[in-house]
């Protein structure tokens, strides 16, 4: 049976006795081991058969018992109360009266501790939370819950587990995503802007996940949108090769024929960096440091063809389209976003790493607002005595990725729709 024990740390590494939320229950991952499988068919077999015979036994007793037998019946019952009836007892044979309800009683403990203690993430334990009708999924590919979404990225990188927490896979534990989960989890300030971080898992069939906070567990059909930041969302390791690639410049055609130049144009062929750059200056990336990837609105599907909203006007028309009028939210986004970049400015993990590939990503709803910078699956530590401000132009050797500059351009175009619908609200008081 594999299980993780969820216990925060404190910044010395030592255990803490404190609860995440008063809320929130810590859990143990998924039963995976055939034994306990075993054991809940057996549960389920033996409650189902003893429940259908005692039925069918006492409808045939009604049927032909006269009524007064049937009051005979009725109080030696009530006599019974608490240790089980004659009809009870008559299905175990092979056992004493006074065994029988210490049997009951053992089942229906291991029951109930079994699904408090376990994460409901087999499809068997999510049809019965949920009284969905679903086929049975391969191992390790689960069905998503009820209200679960997914804006962008790998649909086979993020697997739902129970109420409140999703398992991202990882290679292996040293990954540059559970290495920052873990450093960020040291620094208090700086890990209340990110998922919260419940540790690590590996499952019997091998495969590894690192546990995070559901960020729209609570909310309730939410209005959602994920925000790439940074200048560059490429490493400069991706990039160093001069290779001309001919697939690259087939690629850049397929977007715009006239993007390449003549000497490009001649060669058939252009470097990766080449076509990197291209695809940023495609979006907002290259010139505010941030690009919408995708939102979802209230009711609506995801809309995931945003990567080329570029302009301010475009970016204005499409947080507006999000947020709408709505000035206390937008007010809360925009407190949220001021408070994610202090605690950033004087975050030693941001300070020791550049971030390369993270999000912004925003969910709110009519009664709830959240703000959380996510995916690290990029960040790296710099090189030694080198420093980044996340502000400056990226030159390659420089590190410096763009990632302040991008949240100060996405607070000042939240600001200027807050600004524009108080104006409007003001005009409307005048008339």
């Amino acid at each position: 049976m594999t299980s993780t024990i969820l216990q925060p740390t404190t910044a010395n590494g030592e255990t803490s006795n404190m609860c995440w939320e008063t809320q929130e229950k810590l859990r143990f991952s998924c039963i995976d081991n055939i034994k306990w499988k075993q054991l809940w068919k057996i549960i389920a077999l033996d409650t189902y058969t003893n429940n259908e015979a005692t039925a069918k036994r006492r409808n045939h007793n009604l049927r032909n018992k006269s009524k007064e037998s049937l009051r005979r019946s009725i109080n030696s019952n009530e006599d019974h109360k608490g240790r089980g009836t004659s009809e009870d007892f008559a299905y175990y044979p092979n056992q004493s009266k006074s065994e029988i309800p210490n049997r009951m009683s053992l089942l229906k403990f291991l029951a109930i501790n079994a699904l408090e203690l376990s994460a409901p993430a087999t499809p068997i334990l999510l049809i019965q939370q949920q009284g969905q009708q679903t086929q049975k999924q391969p191992q390790d590919k689960q069905n998503h819950p009820n209200g679960w979404l997914q804006l962008s990225g790998h649909p086979e990188s993020i697997v739902p587990t129970c109420s409140g927490v999703v398992r991202k896979r990882v290679n292996t534990f040293n990954d540059y995503e559970v290495l920052a989960y873990r450093h960020i989890s040291l620094e208090p300030e700086t890990a209340t802007i990110v998922p919260r971080f419940f540790g690590s898992v590996q499952l019997d069939t091998g495969n590894r996940f690192i546990e995070l906070q559901d960020l729209l567990n609570g909310f309730k059909d939410p209005c959602v949108i994920d925000i790439k930041m940074g200048c560059r969302t490429f490493l400069e390791s991706e990039v160093s090769n001069k290779t001309l690639r001919p697939d690259l410049y087939q690629k850049m055609l397929s977007v715009d024929r006239n993007a390449p130049t003549a000497e490009e144009h001649e060669a058939q062929a252009i470097t990766k960096l080449r076509y990197m750059l291209f695809r940023e200056a495609m979006s907002s990336s290259q010139t505010k440091g941030f690009r919408i990837e995708a939102l979802r609105l209230r009711g609506k599907k995801p809309i995931n063809d945003l990567k080329t909203v570029r302009s301010s006007e475009q970016i204005f028309q499409t947080i507006e389209q999000f947020i709408g009028s709505q000035k206390g939210v937008q007010k809360e986004i925009i407190k949220r976003l001021k408070h994610m970049r202090s605690v950033i400015e004087c975050s030693s993990f941001f300070q020791m790493h550049e971030i390369i590939g993270s999000s912004i990503f925003i969910v709110y709803d009519h009664s709830r607002v959240g703000c959380w910078i996510i995916d690290f699956a990029k960040s790296r530590p710099l090189p030694m005595n080198v420093k980044v401000n996340h502000r400056s132009e990226w030159l390659p050797g420089n590190h410096e990725e763009g990632l302040l500059r991008g949240l100060d351009n996405l607070i000042t175009a939240f600001e200027e729709v807050y600004n524009k619908s108080k104006d409007f609200t003001r005009k409307c008081l005048q008339i």
